[in-house]
Formats: C-alpha cells, structure tokens, sequence
C-alpha cells in the first residue's frame, strides 16, 4: 500500500506546485511543511481529489485517486481539516462514532466491538471527561482531539491531518503525536500532517514534504533539513524587514530565543556583532570589546546602552 504523487501539477487558476513526485508507504509519518499560501492545504485536497490535478496523477495503493467513488477514498483516507463545521447537538463519543459509519448505512447501530473501540480511542486521547460533553462546549484543543478521534476510528490506511496540533497546549500535543505516531507503526498507516513547525519533524516525522518555489521537495527527515537549510535557520520566521541579524553561536533553542528578541527590540544592522552562549552566560562581542550578560533582559539593556544600537 503506497500514497504515490505522479508528476503532478497542482493548483486552481493557477499552479502551485509544479511536477511533484512524492511517495509514502505505510507505517510512514510524514511532515507536510511549508508559508502560507504555498499550497499545502490544495495538495491535501487533491490527494482527496476535492480538487483535480492540471496534469500527472495520485494512486492510492496502485488505484488512480479519480476513479474511487466517494466512499472508496473515505475507506482508504480519513482526513482532519484545521476548520471543521461542529455539529451542534454531538457529543465526543457522537462525534468519533462517526468514523465508523462509513463501514454501516447510517441508521445501523455501531456493533459492540465497534463501541469496545471507540471507548478505547476517547481513552488513548484523554477525553473520558468529556465522553458526554457537547462539542460546542468544548475548548478548542480539545474539539480538535475529538475530530482526529473520528478520524483514527476511520480505520483507514491513510490518515491526513490539516495543521493538528495548532489549538492544541503542550501536554496535549505530546498526546497526539504520540498517538499517531504509534498508529502508523503498530498498525502499518500512512500519517500525513501539516505544520508550521519543523521541529516537530526531528521527534515524530519519517518523511518531510517541504513546498517551496513551486516544488514539493521529499524525503528523509534529516536529508531534506540538511539540503535545505533555511528551515532550520531561525531567519525563516522573519517578521521585522530592516532587522540584519548578527552571528550567533549557540544550542539551536538560545539561538532561536535569542534572534527572536532582538528582533523584537532593534530594527538594525547587527551584522558587526557576534553572540556567543558558553557556561550559562552570553557574550556580545564587537571588534573592540567584549560584553557577558546573564540573562535576555541584560542583553537588551547593554545593547541600548551601546550608542549605535
């Protein structure tokens, strides 16, 4: 069972990705990662053939996506969308009971081992709680949890996911990762999931699609950060235009801290100065002196108190 991308050409008006040739197969995880308005999202709806291909093709298990019925692509992907419509009047267990009426017709009840499952899925997501609770009640982590129950309970061989883990807090990210991650690999599926963050990569992910200038570039986790550096440069979240960042030489989270407070705080060229973290303390060198600093705040202050910044 393979998810294979064909040179394809995706887009609407327009193309946004151009020949892309990608392939998962099961029991991968796969981080889908790249700015807003690359075509992530496009890419997930032409894998659910929500959206046709200008050209090339997408096979799901060797079947060309365009000849499945409805039904057959919900059999073989279940799909969690960052925006979904929230039945008004479900409740948690309602809503990932769901996953499962596409295997009965809909005024069939689910069969016990169905509903010993469903109980399991809400468990593994830490929702027992909330088992009973409206899902207009619910916060938004937690509604997201239960729309990605539905879709585990899907029992599809691939399962794509929309930005998961955007609503959700730290304890319950960890959750979700972990639990696709152990899906994917004690039940053989494919996980496709999109993200802003390609941390997430390092510690959950197989396999990166990375969309950048109209290519989907894909592969091994390591490879692909390795070929493509921006990703792991902090630079890539660049909000401030004039900030010219200096060289910094530290442990990848200080170095991230640290260039996201300075530009913060100082639309300059600090190009001439070099940042250096060693033994728990920061040194701001410049060609004719040497400042240590303790703490951020520290930094900030000798940095203003220097008269060209």
């Amino acid at each position: 069972m393979h998810l294979q991308i064909r040179q394809a050409n995706i887009g609407y008006n327009k193309t946004l990705i151009s020949n892309a040739h990608a392939d998962l197969k099961l029991g991968d995880v796969c981080l889908l990662i790249g700015n807003n308005g690359v075509g992530k999202t496009t890419l997930i709806k032409s894998i659910l053939h929500q959206v046709s291909l200008q050209s090339g093709e997408i096979l799901i298990g060797q079947k060309n996506i365009k000849k499945l019925s409805v039904k057959e692509i919900a059999e073989n992907i279940a799909v969690v969308f960052s925006k979904s419509d929230v039945p008004q009047h479900y409740t948690v267990e309602d809503l990932i009971s769901l996953g499962k009426y596409i295997y009965y017709p809909f005024y069939f009840e689910l069969k016990k081992e169905d509903r010993d499952e469903v109980t399991h899925i809400i468990d593994q997501l830490d929702l027992n709680q909330y088992k009973h609770t409206l899902l207009k009640n619910l916060s938004d982590g937690n509604l997201q949890k239960a729309f990605i129950g539905r879709a585990i309970t899907q029992n599809s061989p691939v399962i794509i996911l929309d930005e998961p883990t955007t609503h959700l807090d730290e304890k319950n990210k960890l959750i979700i990762l972990k639990t696709l991650r152990k899906l994917a690999k004690e039940q053989q599926k494919i996980i496709l999931f999109s993200s802003h963050d390609w941390r997430l990569a390092k510690e959950f992910a197989d396999k990166i699609w990375y969309v950048k200038d109209h290519q989907l570039f894909s592969g091994i986790v390591e490879d692909i950060l390795l070929h493509h550096e921006e990703l792991t440069n902090v630079s890539l979240f660049q909000v401030n235009e004039s900030f010219v960042p200096p060289t910094i030489t530290a442990p990848p989270v200080h170095k991230e801290m640290l260039y996201s407070l300075l530009q913060k705080n100082f639309e300059k060229d600090l190009s001439s100065l070099h940042f250096e973290f060693k033994d728990g303390f920061w040194e701001i060198l410049t060609s004719t002196s040497k400042r240590q600093c303790q703490s951020f705040e520290e930094i900030v202050n000798s940095l203003r108190n220097i008269h060209q910044y």
